[in-house]
């Protein structure tokens, strides 16, 4: 991380006509979605919940990091849940592409890592989904709060883990912590 936030001080420090080489002007071009990650990553870092943890496998690319979420508490709590997030080359105007790598029993999430977040979606009807003005903040959070308060069993994207929950609550919670304990240690 350091060193693209270096690379981006040093850049706004240059002064004076640029040469038309026009490698040198492609070395230090660095791309709108680099600069806001790297006043955002700065941000939630301080505003990171208690449950999450953020890492940076390539320090220089902001734009490719893993989440761990480990809830504390509902049907999830002891588990250690990891996301891959990747933000694309048109992010702001676009969501991060997010998915879960831990094999999950949840009804917004499927068991191949697919997530059902409204705020991830490009386009939505009901007017919550992606806007230019979220921020990976917004993006962590929201993915936090799907082991809490945004745990949706009246729309879900994996149906089964939903009707097994209307069904048979114990159940559920059974499987919950069999999946936990066989994926998500």
């Amino acid at each position: 991380m350091l060193t693209l936030a270096s690379k981006l001080k040093r850049d706004d420090g240059v002064k004076g006509p640029r040469t038309s080489n026009s490698a040198s002007d492609s070395t230090r071009r660095v791309s709108v979605r680099d600069k806001l990650l790297v006043k955002e990553v700065a941000e939630l870092e301080v505003n990171l919940p208690c449950t999450c943890e953020v890492k940076f496998p390539d320090p220089n690319k902001l734009h490719y990091f893993l989440l761990t979420v480990n809830p504390d508490e509902g049907y999830y709590q002891n588990g250690t849940f990891q996301f891959e997030i990747e933000v694309p080359d048109a992010y702001n105007m676009v969501p991060p592409k997010v998915k879960c790598l831990t094999r999950i029993w949840h009804p917004n999430i499927t068991e191949t890592g697919e997530i059902c977040l409204s705020l991830l979606r490009e386009h939505s009807i009901d007017g919550t989904g992606w806007a230019p003005t979220r921020t990976l903040k917004d993006v962590v959070w929201g993915l936090n709060s799907l082991f809490t308060d945004l745990l949706n069993f009246d729309d879900p994207l994996n149906i089964e883990a939903a009707e097994h929950h209307l069904r048979d609550k114990e159940d559920f919670r059974t499987k919950v912590d069999d999946y936990i304990k066989r994926y998500a240690r």
